[in-house]
Protein backbone atom coordinates (compact mmCIF):
# COMPACT_ATOMS: atom_id res chain seq x y z
CA UNK A 1 0.00 0.00 0.00
CA UNK A 2 1.32 3.43 -0.91
CA UNK A 3 0.42 5.44 2.20
CA UNK A 4 1.61 8.69 0.64
CA UNK A 5 -1.18 8.45 -1.89
CA UNK A 6 -3.77 8.35 0.92
CA UNK A 7 -5.20 11.35 2.74
CA UNK A 8 -4.77 11.63 6.50
CA UNK A 9 -8.36 10.46 6.89
CA UNK A 10 -7.66 7.52 4.57
CA UNK A 11 -4.65 6.47 6.64
CA UNK A 12 -6.71 6.71 9.85
CA UNK A 13 -9.41 4.55 8.27
CA UNK A 14 -6.81 1.99 7.18
CA UNK A 15 -5.45 1.82 10.73
CA UNK A 16 -9.00 1.35 11.99
CA UNK A 17 -9.57 -1.51 9.53
CA UNK A 18 -6.34 -3.17 10.66
CA UNK A 19 -7.30 -2.87 14.34
CA UNK A 20 -10.69 -4.39 13.54
CA UNK A 21 -9.06 -7.25 11.61
CA UNK A 22 -6.73 -7.96 14.54
CA UNK A 23 -9.66 -7.96 16.97
CA UNK A 24 -11.63 -10.35 14.75
CA UNK A 25 -8.60 -12.63 14.32
CA UNK A 26 -8.47 -12.90 18.10
CA UNK A 27 -12.25 -13.55 18.14
CA UNK A 28 -13.02 -10.67 20.52
CA UNK A 29 -16.21 -8.65 20.29
CA UNK A 30 -16.16 -4.87 20.39
CA UNK A 31 -18.00 -5.01 23.73
CA UNK A 32 -15.46 -7.44 25.22
CA UNK A 33 -12.58 -5.30 24.04
CA UNK A 34 -14.20 -2.15 25.41
CA UNK A 35 -14.63 -3.78 28.83
CA UNK A 36 -11.10 -5.18 28.93
CA UNK A 37 -9.56 -1.84 27.89
CA UNK A 38 -11.90 0.12 30.20
CA UNK A 39 -13.25 2.09 27.27
CA UNK A 40 -16.74 2.70 25.97
CA UNK A 41 -18.18 0.71 23.10
CA UNK A 42 -18.37 3.98 21.14
CA UNK A 43 -14.61 4.50 21.65
CA UNK A 44 -13.93 1.10 20.04
CA UNK A 45 -16.32 1.83 17.19
CA UNK A 46 -14.68 5.21 16.62
CA UNK A 47 -11.22 3.66 16.60
CA UNK A 48 -12.24 1.05 14.05
CA UNK A 49 -13.75 3.71 11.82
CA UNK A 50 -10.60 5.82 11.93
CA UNK A 51 -11.78 8.49 14.35
CA UNK A 52 -10.10 8.09 17.69
CA UNK A 53 -7.66 9.37 20.27
CA UNK A 54 -4.10 8.16 20.53
CA UNK A 55 -4.75 7.02 24.11
CA UNK A 56 -7.57 4.77 22.85
CA UNK A 57 -5.27 3.22 20.26
CA UNK A 58 -2.66 2.48 22.92
CA UNK A 59 -5.20 0.92 25.29
CA UNK A 60 -6.62 -1.28 22.51
CA UNK A 61 -3.19 -2.39 21.30
CA UNK A 62 -2.32 -3.30 24.90
CA UNK A 63 -5.45 -5.44 25.24
CA UNK A 64 -4.89 -7.09 21.86
CA UNK A 65 -1.29 -7.91 22.81
CA UNK A 66 0.11 -5.81 19.98
CA UNK A 67 1.98 -2.97 21.73
CA UNK A 68 5.24 -4.10 20.13
CA UNK A 69 3.76 -2.90 16.84
CA UNK A 70 4.34 0.67 18.03
CA UNK A 71 8.09 0.08 17.94
CA UNK A 72 7.82 -1.09 14.34
CA UNK A 73 5.51 1.80 13.55
CA UNK A 74 7.87 4.47 14.84
CA UNK A 75 11.27 3.05 15.83
CA UNK A 76 13.49 4.78 18.35
CA UNK A 77 15.95 7.08 16.60
CA UNK A 78 19.55 6.55 17.58
CA UNK A 79 22.04 9.40 17.75
CA UNK A 80 25.17 8.91 15.70
CA UNK A 81 28.48 8.87 17.61
CA UNK A 82 29.54 12.03 15.74
CA UNK A 83 26.39 13.90 16.78
CA UNK A 84 26.80 12.72 20.36
CA UNK A 85 30.42 13.92 20.42
CA UNK A 86 29.51 17.32 18.98
CA UNK A 87 26.73 17.72 21.54
CA UNK A 88 29.12 16.73 24.35
CA UNK A 89 26.75 14.04 25.66
CA UNK A 90 23.72 16.36 25.88
CA UNK A 91 20.38 15.32 24.47
CA UNK A 92 18.80 17.58 21.85
CA UNK A 93 15.67 19.30 23.12
CA UNK A 94 14.73 21.71 20.32
CA UNK A 95 14.91 22.01 16.55
CA UNK A 96 16.48 25.07 14.92
CA UNK A 97 13.88 25.22 12.15
CA UNK A 98 14.42 27.80 9.40
CA UNK A 99 17.35 29.39 11.21
CA UNK A 100 19.31 26.11 11.08
CA UNK A 101 18.49 25.49 7.44
CA UNK A 102 19.68 28.97 6.48
CA UNK A 103 22.92 28.42 8.36
CA UNK A 104 23.54 25.12 6.55
CA UNK A 105 22.69 26.73 3.21
CA UNK A 106 25.12 29.54 4.03
CA UNK A 107 27.86 27.02 4.87
CA UNK A 108 27.48 25.41 1.45
CA UNK A 109 27.77 28.73 -0.35
CA UNK A 110 31.03 29.52 1.47
CA UNK A 111 32.55 26.33 0.11
CA UNK A 112 32.42 24.45 3.43
CA UNK A 113 31.53 20.76 3.23
CA UNK A 114 27.99 19.65 4.15
CA UNK A 115 29.21 17.05 6.57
Amino acid sequence: MDVYSLSDKGIAQELGHRIRALRLRKNITQQELAGAAMLSLNAIKSLESGRSKLSTLIAVLRELGALEQLDRFLPDTAISPMQLASMQGKQRERATGERGRKRVAGAKSKGEPEW
